[in-house]
Formats: structure tokens, C-alpha cells, sequence
């Protein structure tokens, strides 16, 4: 009978919550309008419009009918979406000072945890302590550069594995990704075979994704649900959290006693997290390091894997493209030598055709909600206080006022030639807005520079040939924050002989 009432008690606190939105949504509307969209039900809002694969497609629709800046509601819960990039310019950079915090996702924060690191951190003090961390570290290209020997040895190491298993290549990109961050952030060294620890931290960054989705739990329209209890029907998600909870902990703790006691010992290699310890911090200090070294994997190796994964999709799909690289690598570095990051601005195509992967398919495509701390009133629209704001980066990337054939994968758009000027570069969106700007470009950046420079070097990437019938890829990406391409099969083949040669003899370089 407990049960009974507990149910009712839940029930009736629902509606009044869903009654209390309705009275305060007319308070609002009386203010100054809304932005359009589609037409809500009464109580529940736009729930039945909400997309449930691909929403940036669905937003980008929205605002062919309503308008660059698109409102719906759920369950109250105000959400605008923004269609034209010169709005998120508007919005989060000129005035970062109202649009600087992210909005509290209770699944995603309170529930699991992500609220600790710095993409879900909420603007204030400890948030620019983090940040600090991260510029002292590779807050510019120049910093970044220190760890260019590190970035090409697990790159090295990617092509030797390749050269192994060439269809594992989705697995061994998100195992070097994982190399370089967790040595980074660490001093950890992933071995080779399955490492336990890249397993966990996938896991981990894998149930963010999921977590963050828009309206993929109520909790995060009503915080009131996070009371419910874990039995009741349709409470499935609470098992869910508790679980994405613990796997989190782990995440945080494993890594991080991993080089306490390398410290201890004295055989630490320097890294991001014995570098900020050796000064031995104030236990809240110390906390803020945990989290940000554990933010420095969770931000940069997810984006990184799903780039690097769309490149080579792209070089399967578009020859005519990796030819031209490659034309462009043989020239300037030759044969006897693999590209290395001080050649990057020796080789503009091959930047170019990074620069297209990155907007071709971005890796996250509504990058992450920012949140006024106070009503704003923009382009004639009342945004009010804790308004969920998506920049559609979908949208802003295949924007045909800004991109000449947005759905093509063209990397000569870069490229500026007489009577023709390059087309914007994606690297000033993808990366995010304002205040809220991701940390690590600079790594993520570099990153998928060297790892596309050495495969193009090495490899020929081309369409899997089987019975003598091509298979043509499906592109088709995952829905969440993070968006992957698909498992797609590719043929990947030393270029020459020479090639295999050079990546055998830079890894007996190593073993000497």
C-alpha cells in the first residue's frame, strides 16, 4: 500500500510541476515573444516533436519553416535551437557573459557525474581554475607542439598495427587516441593487445554521449524523478545511471592512483596530472586536478577517434581527394621519410582535407547547450533565464551561403586562389564559442593532422572489391552529443613496397 501512495504522491507531483510551467510560461509570454516553432501540446509542450535519431537534420528543417532561431518547449523546459552561425556569434562570444554556463542535465550530472568535468562544468570559479590547468598545458599551438615526438610514435605504432590487421582500423584508432591522451593526462603506456584501461575509459566516454542526449530522459525536464525509486515501471534509467555512476568513478579513480603511485615509486613520467601534483596541492586543489586530468581524456578522445574515423570513410568514398594528398606528400617529403607535424605548413592540401573532415561530418553536431544566466532579449526574441541553447553545427557547416556544395567532400574549398577566396574555416566552429571554446583544439587538431599525414603517406585507402562486386560504404552516423560514423569496411594496402618497408623500419627504430 506504501507503493501505492508513493505512485500517487509522484503522480500529483508531476502534474503540479507540469501546472506551475503553464502559469509561468503566460508570465514569460507576456514579457516579450518567444521564438517560432512548431506548435506544443498543452502540458507536455513539443515532446512528440522531438526527433529520435539525427536531430540536427530535424532542427535544420525546422528552421527552413521558422527561422534561423527556433524555440520549442518540453514539458515547459524552454530549448531554442540556432540555425545561422552569425546568431551563436552573437549569442555566446559578444555576450559570453550571460551565455558562458552550460544548463544542469540531471541524468547526465547529477545522476552519473559528468558535472565534474569541464564540458558540463557550470561557469564560475571552478571552472576557470580547470581551464587554467588545460592552458598551462596546450593552450596554444606552440604548447601543443611539445608533444609532437609523443603524437607521432602512437601514430607509428597506429600504421604498424594496420599493416597487421588493416580491418581492424576502427578499433586501433580509438586505441591510439586513447594512447596519446592517457600519457598525456597519465603517464600511462598503453601496451599493445586489449588494454583494460582504454576499455574502461571508452565505456565511460561512450555513456556520456548517450547521458547528454537532448530529451532522451525526463529526469532532465523533471529533476523531481531523480526520487523515484529504481523498481518502479518505467524507472529503468535509474539502473542505468547507477551503473554509468560507477563505471565513471573508476574512470576518474583508476587512471589517477595509477600515477600517485608512479610518483611514489619515482618512476613517473611527466605528465599532466604528476606535473600539477608535484607541488603537493590542498586537498581541494588535488580535486580539481582528478577532474580535469580525467576532462582532458573524456573532451578530446572521443571527438578525436570520431574524426579520424570520418577520414577514413572519406578517403574510401572520395579517391580523387587522397590521390591529391598523397601527390602532395610524395612531392614535398619523399619517400625515405614519414610526414612529421613541423611539415604541416609545408603540406596546405593535406591541412585543407583535414579541415574537410572536420566539416564534412562534424563530431559533434549540435556541439554542447549553453544556458543565459539571465533573460536576454535577441533579434526581437525573449530567450529566457535557463533556456537550453543548441548551436546546430550541422547547419552552420553545410550552410550553402558559407559552403559551395556543403555535401560534398571538397578540400580545394580551403584553398584560396586567384579570383577565389578560401571558404570560412570549420576549425572557428567546431570547437565551440566564447568562453566555452574547447580547450584542446589545439591537440585535437594536431592530432588528426599527423594521423592523416602518415596514413595518406603509407596507405592506399580504397572500397572493399568482394566477388568481384564493390561495396559501396553506407554513411550513416550515430545520434548523441558525439556522433561516430557507422562500422563501415574499407581496403587498406601499403602503397609500395618502400612504404611497408618505412613502417617496419620506424618501429625497429624504436625497439634500438
Amino acid at each position: 500500500m506504501s507503493r501505492l501512495f508513493l505512485v500517487l504522491d509522484t503522480g500529483a507531483a508531476i502534474l503540479l510541476v507540469a501546472l506551475l510551467f503553464v502559469v509561468y510560461r503566460g508570465r514569460q509570454s507576456a514579457r516579450g515573444p518567444l521564438p517560432p516553432g512548431p506548435r506544443g501540446w498543452p502540458l507536455v509542450g513539443n515532446v512528440f516533436d522531438m526527433p529520435a535519431t539525427n536531430e540536427w537534420n530535424t532542427f535544420m528543417s525546422w528552421g527552413e519553416k521558422w527561422g534561423d532561431v527556433v524555440s520549442v518547449t518540453l514539458f515547459g523546459q524552454h530549448i531554442v535551437i540556432l540555425n545561422s552561425i552569425q546568431h551563436a556569434y552573437d549569442m555566446f562570444e559578444k555576450k559570453s557573459n550571460i551565455y558562458s554556463d552550460r544548463p544542469a542535465i540531471t541524468m547526465a550530472g547529477e545522476m552519473v557525474g559528468w558535472d565534474r568535468t569541464l564540458v558540463l562544468l557550470r561557469y564560475g570559479t571552478r571552472f576557470r581554475e580547470t581551464r587554467k590547468l588545460f592552458s598551462q598545458l596546450i593552450g596554444t599551438r606552440s604548447q601543443t607542439e611539445r608533444f609532437s615526438q609523443h603524437l607521432e610514435h602512437e601514430v607509428h605504432r597506429f600504421l604498424r598495427r594496420i599493416l597487421r590487421e588493416p580491418t581492424s582500423v576502427l578499433k586501433e584508432i580509438r586505441k591510439t587516441t586513447g594512447a596519446v591522451i592517457l600519457k598525456m593526462a597519465y603517464g600511462y603506456e598503453v601496451q599493445e593487445g586489449d588494454d583494460p584501461l582504454v576499455d574502461l575509459v571508452d565505456r565511460a566516454v561512450d555513456e556520456f554521449s548517450i547521458s547528454t542526449r537532448p530529451g532522451a530522459f525526463l529526469v532532465d525536464t523533471f529533476p523531481i524523478l531523480r526520487h523515484v525509486p529504481a523498481w518502479m515501471p518505467g524507472a529503468s534509467w535509474k539502473k542505468k545511471a547507477k551503473v554509468w555512476a560507477d563505471d565513471l568513478e573508476m574512470t576518474c579513480n583508476v587512471p589517477y592512483a595509477f600515477t600517485q603511485q608512479q610518483m611514489s615509486a619515482g618512476t613517473a613520467i611527466p605528465s599532466f596530472t604528476s606535473t600539477h601534483l608535484e607541488s603537493n596541492p590542498v586537498p581541494e586543489k588535488e580535486i580539481v586536478i582528478k577532474n580535469a586530468a580525467f576532462s582532458l581524456y573524456s573532451a578530446g578522445a572521443d571527438t578525436t577517434v570520431s574524426a579520424i574515423s570520418t577520414f577514413f570513410l572519406a578517403m574510401t568514398c572520395y579517391p580523387e581527394a587522397q590521390r591529391k594528398a598523397q601527390a602532395e606528400i610524395d612531392a614535398v617529403i619523399g619517400n625515405d621519410r614519414l610526414p612529421t607535424l613541423a611539415d604541416r605548413d609545408k603540406l596546405p592540401f593535406v591541412t585543407a582535407l583535414c579541415c574537410e573532415v572536420l566539416r564534412w561530418q562534424p563530431v559533434a553536431p549540435l556541439g554542447v547547450p549553453h544556458c543565459p544566466v539571465a533573460d536576454d532579449f535577441h533579434a526581437g526574441f525573449l530567450i529566457p533565464k535557463g533556456t537550453i541553447v543548441f548551436p546546430n553545427i550541422w547547419k552552420f557547416l553545410h550552410d550553402p551561403d558559407t559552403y559551395a556544395n556543403p555535401f560534398d567532400f571538397e578540400p580545394e574549398r580551403f584553398i584560396a586562389s586567384p579570383g577565389k577566396t578560401a571558404e570560412k574555416d570549420p576549425r572557428q566552429i567546431v570547437f565551440g564559442f566564447g568562453r566555452r571554446i574547447c580547450p584542446g583544439m589545439y591537440l585535437a587538431d594536431a592530432s588528426l593532422f599527423i594521423s592523416c599525414a602518415v596514413s595518406l603517406a603509407v596507405f592506399d585507402i580504397s572500397k572493399v572489391v568482394r566477388d568481384g562486386k564493390v561495396i559501396e560504404p553506407v554513411i550513416d552516423y550515430t545520434s548523441g552529443t558525439i556522433s561516430h560514423p557507422r562500422p563501415f569496411e574499407c581496403s587498406i594496402r601499403p602503397r609500395s613496397a618502400n612504404a611497408e618497408a618505412l613502417i617496419t623500419a620506424m618501429h625497429e627504430t624504436r625497439e634500438r
